[in-house]
């Protein structure tokens, strides 16, 4: 396995605090990240019912083994280990004791709230990057990621495709869905999950999937929370600050791998993904949780949202960090047209505060300027994040 880009955060983050939390959906490379980190560290899994049960009837004389702490996986399964790792920590007084890892963000952040506030980093681990599978013998081709998917096992093993996400998806569907809400229909929730897929990148509308599913829009926003709080999908949010127009209140859905996507809507080919009429979304929603990977890999969690106004004025990303909004357009045309820049200058136009010239992310060859807005293909830089939040820097 390669070493992942979140590693330095991590050692950083264990020379601070006695506990490091690290969460992100299921398969993302959570354990073998801590494990190739600090293999003298002792490991258990919370996921195997000796051991979970052993835990739960002595908990004191299940962390004893530990003398200098050790690595619990998928500790949201006995969140009553936490009040107990904080008596350890607060008497031992050192860090980089425990790792602890989850794919549930309920569960671990209500417990840490309670009994680890203030005694442990927080860190989110999401599956391979960009710059992460140039390390493997593949073609970063876009329409090749959107079928492939970026889940460490799949490069580092060669699984199949298809039976891979089969398997993730019915693990998924009865484990873990199962563990956050009381599920009668599994095939709707099912269905639900390839609605989503079909409108990814799309303003949600909540009363279009009641009606298509015949279930109430309060059911679908709780379907959607299950979704968020196990790292399947992301909600990115409109942009509203500082802007005299009347703007859309909708959020936007995008999942957190591209590979589940395509599966869901049976695209299993890179020449399917490239006439597929949704390509220019799922082309934006790899470029977009790309982008956020980077900032996550770097213990940042992002400001990140998108723009739409009432008279159709749209851009596809604003990024606030370091003080200024960067807006971004993402095309997954190879050939760049003015037009590309429209949605940029009109938000400039219309935003106050300190703004970047922004930057088009294209599926083009060639890397250029147009009114100082930065026009290149997010594939061919060594790091998207840095390159649209450093001040001045170009691919």
């Amino acid at each position: 396995m390669i070493s992942r880009e979140i590693q330095r955060e991590l050692i950083k983050c264990s020379e601070e605090y006695p506990v490091v939390t690290i969460l992100g959906p299921r398969q993302s490379g959570k354990t073998t990240l801590v494990q190739m980190t600090f293999p003298d560290k002792p490991y258990f899994s919370l996921e195997d019912p000796d051991i979970r049960q052993a835990a739960a009837a002595d908990p004191r004389g299940f962390l004893g083994q530990m003398e200098h702490g050790g690595i619990l996986d998928e500790v949201q399964r006995l969140p009553v280990l936490l009040s107990y790792i904080q008596g350890i920590v607060d008497k031992a007084r050192r860090p980089g004791m425990y790792f602890l890892t989850g794919s549930h963000q309920p569960q671990l952040h209500e417990a840490i709230s309670q009994s680890l506030a203030g005694r442990t980093a927080m860190l989110t681990l999401w599956p391979f990057s960009f710059s992460e599978l140039s390390h493997y013998n593949i073609s970063l081709n876009p329409f090749e990621l959107m079928t492939l998917g970026c889940f460490p096992r799949l490069h580092e093993e060669g699984l199949e495709t298809r039976r891979f996400y089969n398997g993730y998806l019915q693990t998924y569907v009865e484990r873990d869905v199962r563990a956050l809400i009381q599920l009668r229909d599994l095939t709707q929730f099912q269905q639900f999950l390839t609605l989503l897929a079909g409108r990814v990148g799309q303003l949600v509308n909540f009363a279009s999937l009641s009606n298509d599913l015949g279930v109430s829009s309060k059911t679908i926003k709780n379907w959607l929370n299950v979704l968020k709080a196990s790292y399947v999908v992301m909600e990115l949010l409109p942009f509203s600050e500082n802007i005299r127009k009347r703007l859309v209140k909708s959020s936007k859905i995008y999942f957190t791998d591209l590979g589940l996507v395509s599966f869901l809507l049976g695209i299993h080919t890179p020449e399917q993904a490239s006439r597929d009429p949704l390509r220019g979304n799922l082309y934006e929603n790899m470029v977009i949780v790309d982008i956020i990977k980077g900032a996550f890999n770097r213990g940042i969690r992002p400001e990140v949202y998108f723009f739409r106004d009432s008279n159709g004025n749209e851009v596809d990303l604003l990024i606030k960090e370091n003080g200024q909004l960067t807006p971004i357009e993402i095309k997954s045309a190879a050939t760049f047209s003015p037009g590309f820049v429209k949605g940029i200058e009109k938000f400039r136009a219309l935003a106050s505060g300190r703004l970047t010239a922004g930057a088009v992310l294209y599926n083009g060859a060639q890397a250029f300027d147009v009114h100082g807005i930065r026009v290149f293909n997010p594939l061919k830089v060594q790091d998207i994040w840095s390159t649209l939040t450093t001040t001045g820097e170009h691919p």
